[in-house]
């Protein structure tokens, strides 16, 4: 029997009323994984191949064939806008075969969730954190809401593997299997899963099975992809007088020639001319920022995506093209989306773009990267690098639906380096960046691993909470028992729990009853009290802000009354700061300021500086890339080579004059780390190094007696003793990483981060590496 024949028949009719000529061949493997074995499975295929549909054509089949007696799949997904997205997407190939979908999160009525309680039933979508919510407040109704609970699908699992959310929701499906009496199959889905062998053991974790990863054959794809760079002021890199020994490398891209190279396995790159993507324009307000202005050109009367790495910067973006739309005398036509804004904000936006009528462009961070549909895009931008190829493939892959070619244009802004600059901050790190990643994964398919093996004492303690606060009283040993073995705490031992409990009975964050069992305390109550105490990421303190009846969406440290914000893409006079209730009132005004919501830092793999540092190298012009991106490579290569940065005789270290290095690690964040504090705490007095100032994860200046010889050689000795990862935790420091981490005894967080988050070893290969060429360099 065919994988079509197989299936239910409203899936058929499903099928037939779409107009689907055959299926996808993800379609028909993952059909053969879920009807034909017991194990997990783990789908991995490009955005836009239909996952969604292979999971579930299977599932559905089977409740159809054999209707569960309650909730029977449960969906996990990271955002409300994709649940609700999928709710929809489901409902409409659910609906004849009386199959129900539900959805749970913050923003769904409470009359749908009671309708779910009262017939748990077919499937329910739900976030982490709301899953999180239903596990302590109807712990004695989890039996009957699941108890024939067969499939457990992970949308977007790859969003899921580098921080302690993903551990929550492993920690919740086991919880949730354990009290219901289940083993559900795991099903996870992702289009940019660097080792999924390892991705299916995280996902099996705790099951007793294995996982099966589907291999299949994906239709070869062109990418329409462009690289531009833009100085905010002052002429641009290409007009700049060429000469010298980079001349010749920045001779522009013949308008009329296209270029298209091959790539391995599937991927083509079709890059755009200069002249179908020139923009030029006489505007006023635009020669302020010219990188904005190739925006605003490229998304007249076209629906687009403009992807920025941070909220601050989106309001910014959004409220200076909504200027050139005024200054030009053009309706607006921007909207803004991101996670601070109000739910009735980002669906607003969501709804616009599925029209398909509107030729509109949102500016939006992280919060569209993922599956959610909204309608067909022509094109994305991406206003400097993302820090990961997975972004970056996720980023791109919102367009090219509906049998059109994934486009995305790279914009890549900086200010022009002064003529004082010191040698480093002539670099152009975010086109470096940029390239990097398109050329990893074009040379490749590289996408970073999962970071899987952390010591995720924050989530400990939430877990901890979470269970006493749902059980109520546990003894130790009975606390230990649901706690440690869950499969996410592999490497916290039970000494590490003795520490915390000890720790949270001191604070009353649990109490000890006269029986010796263990409950939440005072302190603890407060919080587990909380919604804020579902989620296990970092938040802000959030202030909502409100116009009259209508509310803008949130921001931290909200600035005195007669102060102006900038949300939802336009600007504000606040009137009043309700400090009490989080509340700031405020009337619209014409202007712009800057936004804040807060810190968005990046986490970079050591692979993609690596491949930074071989773009700077080489000399290749990749066909992607535009006139002055062009040019500013090539005087990027021609400094670097100059200065010894790249070339035979290169050195990582560099002198800029006098007792000022310059070193250049080319190393992942967390490596990164770990060097910048090996040589402050073991380095820096026989180094005579003073005044180490980093700029993370590109390079550190500092100040050193010591000549270069003496410096690979000391770095190389200490990196090589034997010393505790503690030793690189500053004395008395206390850093807090992950959300919890305040409510840890402080041994714990001083080892989680020495031994979870410092790269040592990456860092140590690093340095003892720098030694051994430095040496092989001066005597052979």
């Amino acid at each position: 029997m065919n994988t079509f024949d197989r299936y239910a028949p409203f899936v058929q009719d499903f099928i037939y009323s779409h107009s689907w000529e055959n299926l996808r061949s993800i379609q028909v493997a993952a059909a053969d994984a879920i009807f034909n074995t017991d194990e997990n499975v783990l789908l991995t295929a490009s955005t836009a191949s239909g996952k969604t549909e292979a999971a579930f054509f299977p599932i559905l089949t089977e409740f159809w064939e054999n209707p569960p007696a309650t909730v029977g799949a449960l969906y996990i997904g990271p955002l409300k806008a994709l649940i609700n997205d999928q709710f929809y997407r489901l409902n409409d190939l659910c609906e004849e075969a009386d199959i129900p979908v539900w959805h749970w999160h913050g923003d769904v009525a409470a009359s749908h969730k009671a309708k779910l309680l009262k017939h748990p039933s077919g499937i329910l979508q739900i976030t982490p954190e709301s899953l999180e919510a239903l596990l302590l407040h109807k712990h004695a109704a989890i039996g009957r809401l699941f108890g024939d609970l067969r499939y457990v699908v992970i949308d977007e699992v790859h969003s899921l593997l580098r921080g302690d959310r993903g551990g929550q929701a492993l920690c919740l499906i086991e919880r949730l299997s354990r009290m219901a009496g289940v083993n559900p199959r795991r099903i996870g889905l992702s289009a940019t899963i660097g080792d999924p062998e390892r991705t299916g053991a995280f996902l099996s974790s705790g099951t007793g099975r294995g996982c099966v990863i589907p291999r299949f054959e994906e239709t070869r794809k062109t990418w329409r992809l462009s690289m531009e760079h833009f100085y905010i002021g002052g002429p641009q890199a290409a007009e700049r007088a060429l000469d010298g020994a980079w001349a010749q490398e920045a001779d522009v891209i013949d308008d009329g020639a296209r270029r298209s190279l091959p790539a391995p396995d599937d991927v083509r790159i079709d890059a755009p001319t200069a002249t179908e993507l020139a923009a030029r324009t006489d505007l006023a307000p635009q020669d302020a920022d010219p990188g904005l202005g190739y925006i605003f050109e490229r998304t007249r009367g076209s629906k687009c995506l403009v992807f920025v790495n941070s909220r601050e910067e989106a309001e910014s973006v959004c409220a200076n093209l909504r200027a050139y739309c005024e200054a030009n005398h053009e309706p607006d036509r921007f909207l803004i989306h991101h996670g601070n804004l109000s739910a009735a904000y980002r669906e607003s936006a969501e709804e616009l773009m599925r029209d398909e009528e509107q030729a509109q462009t949102t500016v939006t961070t992280a919060t569209l990267e993922l599956g959610i549909d909204i309608g067909r895009l022509e094109r994305a931008f991406q206003i400097d690098a993302p820090f990961t190829v997975s972004s970056f493939l996720q980023r791109m892959g919102r367009t090219g639906r509906r049998d059109l070619p994934p486009e995305m244009h790279f914009v890549m802004r900086e200010e022009q380096p002064e003529p004082r600059s010191m040698l480093p901050e002539t670099i152009p790190w975010k086109l470096l960046q940029g390239i990097a990643l398109v050329q990893l994964y074009r040379e490749e398919h590289w996408v970073e691993p999962p970071a899987l093996d952390r010591l995720p004492y924050s989530l400990l303690y939430h877990q901890v909470m979470s269970t006493l606060a749902s059980c109520g009283e546990l003894t130790p040993a009975e606390l230990a028992a649901r706690v440690l073995t869950l499969s996410y705490f592999h490497r916290v031992d039970a000494d590490d729990l003795r520490c915390l409990l000890r720790h949270l009975l001191e604070t009353d964050h649990i109490e000890a009853t006269e029986n010796g069992g263990l409950i939440v305390g005072l302190a603890g109550e407060r919080l587990t009290n909380s919604f804020k105490f579902y989620a296990v990421f970092q938040e802000n303190e959030e202030f909502t802000v409100r116009c009259e009846s209508a509310e803008l969406g949130t921001i931290v440290n909200p600035p005195p009354a007669g102060e102006r914000i900038a949300i939802a893409g336009h600007c504000w006079l606040v009137e009043e700061v309700d400090w009490k209730r989080h509340l700031v009132y405020c009337t619209q005004i014409k202007g712009r300021v800057p936004a804040y919501f807060g810190d968005c830092a990046g986490d970079i793999d050591t692979y993609v500086l690596e491949r930074m540092r071989h773009v700077l190298a080489e000399r290749d012009v990749y066909p992607y890339i535009m006139e002055n991106a062009r040019a500013r490579l090539a005087q990027a290569r021609h400094v670097a080579s100059n200065a010894g940065i790249t070339g035979r005789a290169s050195s990582p270290l560099i002198n800029l004059g006098g007792d000022t290095w310059a070193l250049f690690p080319w190393l992942g964040s967390y490596a990164f780390l770990a060097l910048e504090r090996l040589l402050k705490i073991k380095c820096a007095r026989e180094l005579g190094l003073k005044g180490l100032d980093p700029s993370r994860p590109y390079f550190m200046q500092f100040r050193m007696k010591a000549d270069p010889e003496t410096f690979f050689e000391a770095v190389a000795a200490e990196a090589e003793a034997e010393f505790d990862p503690i030793d690189l935790v500053y004395p008395g420091e206390v850093p807090y990483f992950d959300k919890y981490d305040e409510f840890l005894p402080q041994e714990l967080v001083r080892k989680g981060f020495a031994e979870g988050v410092l790269d040592i070893e990456g860092m140590k290969q690093r340095v003892l590496g720098w030694r051994d060429a430095w040496r092989s360099a001066q005597y052979g």
